[in-house]
């Protein structure tokens, strides 16, 4: 491999890093996790560096990546260690966070991973229903479905926050 074909990757991986990695986060609601999941990506993409360097798709190449990523590891979950919230001798967490941002994060953690890849795709990377369904590899009636699902799913977890706005009928 020449030192330029190694450089270019380099770049790709500190342009785009820190963004993918806060975009796996929404959707694992884990820092570790998500930065398993963008390194998994980054191998993947590395693999295939030949063939892909010369295309302009990049972000979407890396967000359909990443994304099948994230679904694949939740399919294969049985397979993994599973790590605990809290030691067993340890107390208990305290309270809630208080923290919208969190609150939100804990809130999609607890729904389904297709229904939380559908609401992130639409709703923090602001992608049109097809995009959402191109990168998913479904329809777009699926992509509907889950993201109603997934909001229906998530107004009773926000009620009585800052977020119960998601309440509202859209």
């Amino acid at each position: 491999m020449d030192k330029s074909y190694e450089a270019e990757f380099a770049e790709l991986v500190a342009a785009k890093g820190g963004a993918l990695r806060r975009t796996a986060y929404l959707m694992c609601g884990d820092w570790h996790l998500a930065e398993d999941l963008v390194q998994n990506v980054f191998v993947k993409v590395h693999l295939h560096w030949h063939r892909i360097r010369r295309q302009d798709a990049f972000d979407g190449y890396l967000r359909t990546a990443l994304f099948r990523t994230f679904i694949d590891s939740r399919r294969l979950k049985w397979r993994r260690e599973s790590p605990a919230e809290y030691l067993p001798d340890a107390e208990a967490p305290g309270p809630a966070p208080s923290d919208d941002r969190d609150v939100l994060v804990a809130a999609l953690r607890r729904i389904p991973p297709r229904q939380r890849a559908v609401l992130v795709l639409r709703y923090w990377e602001d992608m049109s229903v097809e995009e959402t369904a191109g990168l998913l590899g479904c329809t777009a009636g699926t992509v509907k479905s889950q993201a109603a699902k997934g909001l229906a799913a998530l107004r009773p977890m926000l009620a009585g926050t800052a977020l119960e706005s998601l309440n509202a009928d859209r």
